[in-house]
This record gives structure tokens, sequence and C-alpha cells, in this order.
């Protein structure tokens, strides 16, 4: 990091870090609220909605509340859902339809719509910038400034034109200090900064830890035959063993596309499980690949997912800042829904902090949190409270069962509140006791290798910038991940980032940067906690379209 003196500063009322569905509600909130403000959205992507990566059916609740016109705004939410379908798994060919008498309230799509939520944040984009919205994409947000009294003052962007020895190379630009009389963290699931803020005030200290998904997601186009344009299909149960969390997802979107993915909850416990491969073999079960055979695959993109629901919630407000969306955790897992409380917390974070700028200057709004405790948002947290503390106690067949009976008979006000208060990373045995998984090789057809998938997500790093990938200890990946867990980065990064090469004594630990698309696995699951993800420079990484 160069001397913060090198850098030019820019003033604003409110600085809001990411470019996603919650800050860009956020923004525009702001600016229905007071058209004066000054207001700057900074975001990493090349582009608003280049990193934005999500299943979707789209609930929208928090937009009807944010623009009650957004049909006459032409906003790209237009295919609704026409049916839901729902299987188990019970092998690679054998199935059980789960009717809908039997599913969870909460998991019925009636008024919903499939979107690509990356397409709907590029449209508040617009309508951000329309109502006088500094947004910038492709600046990075790479250091939270504070005041002498501890106080957020805003975040820094990360220096330009920086080569992997550290020199400044010809192209060299500081970075520029985005300074806010508050600042609001809209990164999404895992965000560094974000982190950081909750680690620094202790956020977590009454709350359970995080827990997350990787989600993988491919879109394709299929025989227009095959295609039921707004039919939700979602699976349980194989590939993954009754002890594993997560469920595949097929979504016929528009124009003979479907959203096809798999979201594999990130508390396994075998090093030898690959989400990536168990995604591939999914789709080669006949309830799948009866729509995917002869289609073309156009797109692939990967993404943590928040699944800790309403005990994981940290603290939300901090001496000048708040947190909203996904980089609070405001997912709603049962739902299987997290952009319609991402807009909504983002709006509650905007009043909270238009009022503080009329009246009080108060350093911490605790006022949002009092907000988000009285919303729809809470009441549907609670509601689901204990569907992933379900899960994770009695697997994936009894603990959709029990979440049948909380949320269709009690209707989820049930006595008792669960917790999970094991850190993912925690969760994996040793290699010696866990089964070695034997997965098939790509056919090129359904299933494919890592790379030609990274090359489908268009992700793109300038090659001569010191790595975002960085070990707090270059020893323990050989010397205690290899022996004690045969090394899980090798399989739970979804883009072939890490890899053990060489042999005997002289193997190491080779990280490949240049692949990451942003999913933050490697942040959450390393057994150690010895990754540090940190932003690249500005406009690196995946550039997403229709996702």
């Amino acid at each position: 990091m160069s001397d913060v003196t090198e850098r030019e500063s820019m003033e604003f009322d409110v600085v809001i870090v990411g470019g996603g569905p919650s800050g860009l509600a956020a923004a525009c909130r702001l600016m229905q609220l007071d058209s004066d403000l000054s207001v700057v959205v900074v975001e990493k992507g090349s582009e608003i909605g280049a990193h934005i990566l999500s299943g979707n059916v789209f609930e929208p609740t928090g937009l009807d509340e944010l623009f009650p016109d957004w049909r006459e705004k032409g906003a790209p939410v237009t295919t609704a859902v026409s049916g839901d379908r729902v299987h188990y798994l019970t092998s690679d060919s054998g199935a059980v339809p789960v009717p809908g008498l039997f599913l969870p309230r909460p998991m019925h799509n009636k008024g919903n719509y499939i979107i690509s939520l990356g397409q709907l944040c590029q449209w508040l984009g617009e309508q951000a910038e329309a109502m006088g919205v500094n947004v910038f994409p492709g600046f990075a947000a790479s250091e939270v400034l504070y005041a002498s009294d501890g106080r957020v003052t805003g975040v820094a962007t990360s220096d330009m034109g920086i080569g992997k020895d550290g020199v400044r190379k010809s192209s060299y630009q500081a970075g520029y200090e985005l300074l806010g009389k508050y600042t609001i963290f809209a990164e999404g699931v895992r965000g560094n900064l974000s982190e950081q803020v909750i680690e620094k005030f202790d956020l977590r200290k009454d709350s359970d830890p995080q827990h997350y998904g990787l989600g993988i997601k491919e879109v394709w186009d299929i025989d227009p035959a095959l295609h039921e344009e707004g039919l939700v299909v979602h699976t349980a149960g194989w590939p993954l063993d009754k002890h594993t969390e997560g469920g595949g997802f097929l979504y016929h979107a528009a124009d003979s596309k479907v959203f096809a993915g798999l979201i594999v909850a990130l508390n396994y416990r075998n090093p030898y499980l690959s989400p990536f491969n168990e995604f591939q073999r999914w789709k080669l079960h006949p309830k799948i690949r009866r729509y995917l055979e002869g289609g073309k695959r156009i797109a692939f993109g990967a993404r943590a997912v928040n699944k800790g629901g309403l005990q994981s919630l940290p603290k939300l407000a901090f001496p000048g800042g708040l947190l909203i969306g996904c980089a609070a955790g405001f997912l709603n897992g049962i739902k299987i829904k997290g952009a319609h409380t991402a807009i909504k917390t983002g709006m509650l974070a905007a009043e909270s902090v238009h009022k503080a700028l009329a009246d009080t200057n108060a350093p911490e709004l605790s006022d949002y949190e009092a907000a988000v405790k009285t919303s729809w948002v809470y009441k549907e947290l609670h509601s689901g409270r204990n569907f992933g503390p379900g899960l994770h106690k009695f697997g994936s067949f009894w603990g959709a069962a029990f979440a049948f009976v909380d949320q269709n008979i009690f209707f989820g006000k049930l006595p008792f509140t669960w917790r999970n208060t094991e850190p993912d990373h925690e969760s994996l045995q040793k290699a010696a006791d866990s089964q070695v998984i034997d997965y098939p090789k790509p056919d090129g057809k359904l299933t494919f290798d890592r790379l030609s998938s990274v090359f489908l997500s268009s992700t793109n790093h300038e090659e001569d910038q010191p790595s975002h990938l960085t070990l707090k200890d270059d020893t323990v990946p050989i010397s205690h991940n290899l022996p004690n867990f045969d090394e899980p980065a090798q399989r739970y990064c979804p883009a072939g980032v890490y890899e053990v090469v060489g042999e005997g004594a002289d193997k190491k630990f080779q990280i490949n940067a240049q692949n990451c698309v942003h999913c933050k696995t490697c942040d959450i699951k390393d057994p150690t906690q010895n990754i540090v993800w940190t932003v690249p420079e500005g406009g690196g990484g995946p550039n997403y379209s229709g996702m």
C-alpha cells in the first residue's frame, strides 16, 4: 500500500461499498429521501453486475417497496414462476417426487420471478445514477479508514499499477480516499472489509459463527421443445450423502435458457469432496440431463452464500457505519432467497442514515438495528431460524421433515431456538478416516473440467500484480494440510486456483490467482484459516453476463 499522503480524497455524505442489490437499494432510497445528498457506490467489478451471481428465483417484496412502479420503469423482472417441482434424488438414477403439500410453506414460489440478479443490479445502477448517485465500478475498496476516535470515516481504493515484485510500474496510480459521514458495507458474502469491521468492533460476540454454502451455476441454451418457461425445479439428496447439506436447482428462464446449479454446505466433513465435481455428477441424473442433453452451456460461475440465518447475524451498527444485505447475512435459508431482504435492509439503512444526517449525526445508528427487528425481514428470519440447525442436526432427509413440521404445523413458532456453534472450517475429518470419492472424467457435453468452466466466467486479472491470495504461513499447506486432509484446497476451490505440484520432498503448494472467480470458498473452508483473500486491482475477477 502506498503512503496515504499520495492519495487524493473525495468527500461524500454517504459511502456505500458494493454495487449489489443492497448497496444500490440503499443509494436509491437515500436519493428518494433527499436528492441533495452526495452518495457514492464503489464496486470492485469492472461494471455493475460483473460480480453478481445468484440462482435466482426473485421475490419482489423489497423491490415493490423501493420502486412501486418497477414494471413501468422496465425492471428486468418478467419471467413469472409457473410451477414448482421438487425431487428427492435417491441415487444416480432414482428419484421420488415431493408433492407441494409436503413442502415447507416458505418454499412455494407463487408470485415470484426467475431473473438474472446481475441484470437487475445493472437496472438498479441506472436508476441510482439517474437520481444523482456517483457509481464507481472498477474500483476495489481495499482499506477501511478510521478517525482518531475509532469511528469509520470511509474507505480507500487499492493502488493500481504495482508489479508482482511490489515495485510501481509506469502505469502506477495511487488509490483514492472516499470519505463519508457514514459508510455502509454492502460487499456481499464474506466481504473482506466487512469482515475486518466485524472483527475490529467484535460484532459477533453475541451470535453464532456465520455458516456458508458454495453455489455453482451454469447457464444453458436448451432445446425449445424441452423448455418450460417459468418452471422451478429443486432437488435434494444425491449426489450428496445424507450428512452433507445442499441441493440442486434448475430454473427455466426466458428465451429457452435454464439456470442449473448446486449448492453444497461448506460444513461438509469429507476432505475428498469436490463441490465442483458433485455438480458435474448431478447434471447426469435423468431428471436433470433430460433438459440439458443437446443444449449448450454458455456461462459458468461460483459464489459462496450465507446460510447461518438469524442466529448468525452480527451486530449491525458500529461507529460510523452499518452492515446490510449478505455482508451481514440476511439470506433466508428456508426460502433460498436473499435479494429481497438485501433490498429491504439497504432501504432501512438509508432511512437511518438520512435521519442521522438531518438530526443528530450520531456516531452509531442503533435505530437501524431496531428498525430491522421490527421489519418483515426479521420476522422471516425468526420464523425460519431452526431450518439450518435442523439440517445440521438431523441431515438432509430428516432435517427436511423437521422443516415441514416446523413451518406447516407450528408456523415457525416452536418455543426453542437451536444453535450451530461449529465454524465451517473446523468440520473436516482427517483424510485417513475418509473415503476417497472417484469422480468420472468430464465428457465435454454435459460435464466439464474446471479450466474450461473458468473460461466461461470471463475471469481476468492483470497478471503483473501482487497475488490477491496469500498465506499467513507458507509451510502450512504441505506440512499440515496435506498429511492431515490431503490439502482440500485442491478440491474445494471450483476454479482450480490451488494445486499441489511436484513429487515427494519436492511437493509445493501452487496458487493460480488469475483463475480466481471471487467465490470466497478458500477464505471460509481452509481448515487452519491460513489463506488470506484480499481484493485484486479494481476490475479484476469474473465478468458475468446474465448471471
